[in-house]
């Protein structure tokens, strides 16, 4: 037999749509390694540690109160600006971590891409999952604050589970396609900030959707952050769901999901030629 020839080929699949499931739940060990990596390493030597998943919410929160509830007197739909604002803030800070650890976590590993084989779409969901921890932590202070401020829960409140999922899966799709991005132009990185702070300004976060005039108000429905903030606050406070913007923002999300899974899959043969 001749010795040269290999006796197993790895060869990455051709097809996006044919995602191996089986593959990713054999090697769901190391997403939970490297989502519990990730966590530890943030807050590694920090004097503070889980302190900081709150922090960043919190005095957000404060500096936007003081100068757009107090200084402009943002409207804010008959609910106090600060636990209307931090609600918007929770949500907004666990996707914007959730992208940027996504869009870097492969670059980040360059060095694990280029001597294992495994699906290369752990990194970026094991970022994003990572990130959920700290939005349980900022959460728990919401509900304090929803006490605090004597708004009752109801029944609406079960929606939160569903908007956070849906925020987890844009998460997941733009740090899909920001990953995949990155190893391949590396100044996305750099634009990849900027780009998450001009996408805030276009969120229904510091301000209500109901300032924006109603000729304006269907492009800002293509924001699929503007449904789910709205939704998020809707089951926070009480209010009525915009189930029109909910699905405008659940079928972009999605469509975002197939495009990235689809760029992902078509740079991944080469991430380890290029990292």
């Amino acid at each position: 037999m001749d010795s040269r020839v290999p006796l197993t080929t790895i060869r990455a699949q051709q097809s996006w749509v044919s995602l191996d499931f089986r593959t990713l739940w054999e090697f769901r060990d190391l997403f939970y390694f490297l989502a519990s990596r990730d966590i530890k390493v943030r807050y590694k030597q920090t004097v503070l540690g889980a302190g900081w998943a709150v922090i960043q919410p919190l005095f957000s929160t404060l500096v936007f109160w003081l100068f757009f509830g107090k200084l402009a007197k943002m409207p804010s739909d008959g609910i106090p600006y600060p636990v209307y604002t931090y609600a918007a803030m929770t949500l907004w800070t666990f996707l914007v971590n959730a992208v940027n650890n996504g869009g870097n976590s492969l670059v980040g590993n360059a060095n694990l891409i280029t001597k294992v084989y495994f699906p290369r779409v752990i990194m970026p969901a094991a970022a994003v999952g990572a990130g959920l921890v700290d939005f349980a932590i900022a959460f728990a202070i919401q509900l304090g604050l929803n006490v605090y401020y004597g708004i009752a829960f109801t029944l609406a409140i079960l929606m939160v589970p569903v908007i956070v999922l849906l925020t987890t899966v844009l998460a997941a799709a733009v740090g899909l396609w920001m990953s995949a991005l990155n190893v391949k132009y590396r100044d996305v990185r750099f634009a990849l900030p900027f780009f998450v702070q001009l996408w805030m300004f276009a969120t229904p976060v510091i301000y209500p959707a109901s300032i924006v005039p109603e000729r304006y108000r269907w492009l800002l429905s293509l924001n699929p952050m503007t449904g789910l903030v709205d939704g998020f606050r809707s089951a926070l406070f009480n209010r009525p769901f915009d189930w029109a913007a909910i699905g405008i923002s659940t079928a972009i999300t999605f469509a975002l999901l197939i495009y990235a899974t689809f760029s992902f899959r078509k740079m991944e043969m080469r991430f380890a030629d290029v990292i």
